[in-house]
This record gives structure tokens, C-alpha cells and sequence, in this order.
């Protein structure tokens, strides 16, 4: 979701700005939570900064002031324009703005240092969260960390442990590529409009992922895939399911090989029985 500081409805100087509710744009009314969140993403002076969805500027400007660069890419056309004049009347040189949908945009294509990681911030509409962080995951090399306000319920999802119900396959990918910090609560009544539910700003840091490695990553993603396809049967009927190149004998002997109980469900695992697992399991195409 994108959020800016306002008081009843979100305004530029001359302008009033009414959110469009299919691109999930809320707005923050709260600047000490803005400032909060920019205490907790410590971004160094020399860093390159990729804000989604930076609406009218609340997460834009403040960090401009400290930081070498910030790329901002905005899918409404309105916002674009409007941010643009206000970079122009406040003579900031530092902010390059593309008006594009971020899960179209090449991250190899966005200006910067060269092929240098950037970090990445931005209060990320609903509707694009889960992709969002599966595009992170593809263009992990080019990311350092990331500091994102999610829905709760998907925060709570990226930030579990096993045994919990929101425990699922993107919560174990992205753990294994990224350690997940929750950094802050913000509640509903902080937004205009008001949203559904809370939400929670989440710390993805890239360069410190799990330390223990997959052989190979794609067998990785496959199984654990596989293990959540069916997540409310056994983990053993659940990658028979998926994994429809390989019988029940080698699943079960792969299981058992790994001490994992075949009863158990795929919520259950934790990351390093899906690693043991991706050693004994080669699914086909």
C-alpha cells in the first residue's frame, strides 16, 4: 500500500489527491511513523535507494537528503507527474522517477552504480505483495536489503517458524535467501482510507541469507513447492502428489533418510529438512 503524510485526505500544494482503490493506494497520516521507519532502514550515505510506489513523496524526500541516490518507481501516471513537479520546485537532483509497474520493470534496466546491490523501500499495495518478493527473490543479486510494509497477515506469513499455520512456502524461501526482521506494527487507524487490517514494515536482508546451501537450488524450490501443494494432507502424500516423476518408494525412503515423520505436515519441516530433503529428491521437469 502506498502511504503518504496527510491529514484527512491526502493533498499536493494546489491539489487534492483522492486514492484509486484498485491499485490499493492508502495513505499514512502519521509522519513520526515515516521517520520511524527511515531510523530503522539505516541507510548509509553512499547508498542507492529503490522506493515502490513512491506516491507524493513521504518516503522519497527524506531519504534523498542522506543518501546518493533514490529511484522511485511509480505506476500511476497522476502521482508520477505530481512528484515530478515537486522534485522540479524543490530542486532535488538525486531522485530518478520512472512511471512503470514494478513487477514489469527489469531491475538489470534501472539506473544506478553500475551492477552495484541497492536497498530497496516501499509500502507495497496488496494486490502485488507475494509477487513482489518472489521478483525480489529472481533479482536477489542486485538487492542488499529491503525494508517493506506488508499487509500483517502476510508479514506474519514471511516472518514465521514452523509449526505455525502462516508457516508456508514463500515464508521458507525467503528465509532462505534473506533473514526477515519485523521492524514495526503500524495500526489501521493510521492510514486514509482506512485499510482492512494492520500492517507491519518487515527488514529483508540479502546478504545475510540461511547459512546452509541447497546443492541445487532449483531441486530446492521444487520440493518445498511440492510439500505445500496439498498442505493440509501428509507431507509424504503431498509431494506424491507433485512430484509425479518419482513413486512413493524414494519419496518415503528420502523421508526417512532425513528423520522426517512421513505423517508430518509440510508446516511441520523445518528449513533444513527441505534442504535434506532437495539431496535425496531430483524431481523431473
Amino acid at each position: 500500500m502506498r502511504r503518504e503524510p496527510s491529514q484527512d485526505k491526502p493533498m499536493t500544494k494546489t491539489t487534492p489527491f483522492f486514492p484509486r482503490k484498485r491499485l490499493g493506494q492508502h495513505f499514512l497520516k502519521n509522519p513520526q511513523i515515516i521517520q520511524d521507519i527511515l531510523t530503522k532502514a539505516r541507510f548509509e550515505e553512499n547508498a542507492e535507494v529503490l522506493e515502490v510506489g513512491p506516491g507524493l513523496g513521504a518516503l522519497t524526500l527524506p531519504p534523498a537528503e542522506r543518501v546518493n541516490r533514490v529511484i522511485g518507481v511509480e505506476k500511476d501516471p497522476r502521482l508520477a507527474e505530481m512528484l515530478r513537479k515537486r522534485l522540479s520546485l524543490e530542486k532535488i537532483s538525486n531522485v530518478i522517477l520512472i512511471n512503470a509497474d514494478i513487477l514489469k520493470l527489469d531491475f538489470v534496466q534501472i539506473p544506478g552504480s553500475g551492477t552495484a546491490p541497492f536497498h530497496v523501500i516501499g509500502n507495497l499495495p496488496y494486490n502485488i505483495s507475494s509477487p513482489f518478493v518472489e521478483k525480489l527473490i529472481s533479482h536477489r543479486t542486485r538487492v542488499r536489503r529491503a525494508i517493506l510494509t506488508f499487509q500483517l497477515e502476510l508479514a506474519r506469513r514471511l516472518a514465521a517458524v514452523p509449526g505455525n499455520k502462516d508457516y508456508g512456502s514463500l515464508t521458507i524461501l525467503i528465509q532462505y535467501y534473506a533473514r526477515i526482521t519485523p521492524l514495526l506494527e503500524i495500526s489501521r487507524e493510521a492510514f486514509f482510507p482506512k485499510p482492512e487490517v494492520a500492517s507491519m514494515v518487515l527488514e529483508m536482508d540479502f546478504t545475510r541469507p540461511y547459512p546452509k546451501r541447497a546443492e541445487d537450488e532449483e531441486t530446492f524450490r521444487k520440493v518445498v513447492k511440492a510439500a505445500f501443494s496439498q498442505r493440509r494432507k501428509t507431507v509424504l502424500n503431498s509431494l506424491r502428489g507433485s512430484l509425479t516423476s518419482l513413486g512413493r518408494e524414494p519419496i518415503m525412503a528420502a523421508l526417512e533418510k532425513c528423520g522426517i515423520d512421513p505423517g508430518n505436515r509440510a508446516e511441520d519441516l523445518h528449513m533444513d529438512d527441505y534442504l535434506c530433503l532437495c539431496t535425496l529428491l531430483k524431481p523431473g521437469p
